[in-house]
């Protein structure tokens, strides 16, 4: 089991795309998984630079999997990057969003006005994540209010997301398009940088040495944990093969299968 290894450990910060599930096809069977997570009496947190769902979306894919969680255990980059304009912004400042329904609203939730595409260079901010119906007025506005000021964020850099017909396009597409327009390049909120694990860290309200991170992808799972201090727990269920496993330095704590591997050893 997980804590024979590493009993220093108290709780998990898992990635969801590629470790819970690869779009609506769960990865193993959860209710297995979280019961033995539940046995070894360790807290977890549910960490994603997934933008695209709203906290409640996440809770009930879960729900929908045999998992039960509370809201407040579900960290989103979307979440992260709406403390972050609140902690750098006034109340009612505006800002251009590229992304989904849910981002949209999760903005507006934290007290800011949206802009819409007619609104041009009015904005303070432009945030950008995947966006599933980018185009190209979108990539124009939003590149036309960078040049005109406008600061530049981005949820995410994740070129792909895990799906069962294989790898698609993922945020860092969508924000590379724009980059390249406003020649710029945005501020990173979402992992590896360390806002996401900052919250995460709260949420569990342990050292980061007592955490490990479980995730997919290496670029940003793996290196954010390094960066942050807390164990690195990589799953090949996701984006990462064996073979770019291997070749990663540092490597990380413990590499498995998938999440039943690694929890049950």
């Amino acid at each position: 089991m997980l804590k024979d290894k590493f009993p220093e450990l108290k709780g998990l910060i898992l990635d969801m795309d590629g470790v819970l599930w690869q779009d609506n096809k769960p990865i193993g069977d959860l209710p297995f998984i979280f019961k033995g997570i539940s046995d070894l009496g360790l807290r977890v947190v549910f960490a994603t630079n997934n933008a695209t769902k709203s906290v409640q979306e996440y809770q009930q894919k879960l729900a929908s999997f045999g998992v039960h969680v509370e809201q407040g255990q579900i960290i989103t980059s979307a979440i992260a990057a709406a403390k972050y304009l609140q902690h750098h912004y006034p109340a009612s400042s505006k800002i251009y969003v590229v992304g989904s329904a849910s981002l949209k609203d999760i903005v507006g939730q934290h007290g800011f006005q949206v802009c819409d595409d007619a609104e041009m260079n009015s904005a303070q901010a432009v945030l950008v994540a995947m966006d599933t119906s980018l185009t190209y007025e979108k990539i124009r506005n939003a590149s036309t209010q960078i040049r005109h000021g406008a600061a530049f964020i981005a949820t995410n850099m994740d070129a792909t997301y895990p799906t069962p017909q294989g790898l698609l396009p993922g945020a860092g597409a969508c924000v590379a398009a724009i980059a390249t327009a406003a020649e710029q390049q945005p501020l990173l909120i979402g992992k590896p940088q360390t806002p996401l694990y900052e919250l995460a860290f709260q949420s569990l309200g342990f050292n980061p040495h007592e955490i490990m991170t479980i995730g997919d992808r290496l670029e940003t799972d793996i290196a954010g944990a390094q960066k942050a201090g807390c164990l690195a727990g990589l799953v090949l269920s996701g984006v990462t093969d064996e073979v770019k496993a291997h070749s990663w330095q540092p490597q990380p704590d413990l590499v498995a299968k998938d999440l039943t591997e690694l929890i049950y050893g």
